[in-house]
């Protein structure tokens, strides 16, 4: 029987996880590993529970993670192509074409798991992206060559 997804549980105090957290965790105690792991800079108030969070995960229905993961790949996206109020601070077009492509290979991935509901405004959101990406680039790539585009095919304003 699989669970029920329950009201006021979230998947943000797991999908947060760096993996560069974990290597520098790594051969210390689980408390400190946890406090490492998380995207906060503030300690836990207490020692990580491990069966916890893989209960609080086991709780998560596959297509809140599926879109999770999708939403924070387009945020990384976003920030990388100097999409955000801080503009060319950030923007780094190498890193966001990996983000982008990562994103249109989940979406490909994923599409027929999510449903039209969920992947609709997600693949709205990776051609955004995706034509951001194009008009941040000094020399664009070919049509059918830009982040992602293998998967979604050539993508045009």
């Amino acid at each position: 029987m699989g669970r029920a997804h329950v009201p006021g549980r979230s998947l943000h105090k797991v999908s947060s996880i760096r993996t560069e957290g974990l290597i520098e965790g790594a051969g210390r105690g689980a408390a400190d590993t946890a406090y490492r792991v998380g995207m906060s800079e503030t300690p836990p108030l207490e020692p990580a529970d491990f069966d916890t969070m893989a209960r609080d995960i086991a709780e998560v229905p596959a297509v809140e993670v599926i879109v999770t993961v999708a939403v924070n790949l387009m945020s990384a996206a976003a920030v990388k192509l100097g999409l955000t109020e801080e503009g060319d601070q950030y923007k780094d077009l190498d890193e966001a074409r990996k983000l982008v492509h990562a994103l249109a290979g989940l979406l490909d991935a994923g599409a027929t798991e999510i449903s039209s509901f969920h992947a609709a405004p997600l693949r709205d959101g990776l051609k955004s992206l995706q034509l951001a990406f194009r008009e941040a680039s000094i020399v664009p790539d070919e049509p059918g060559q830009g982040p992602g585009e293998k998967y979604t095919g050539a993508v045009f304003g």
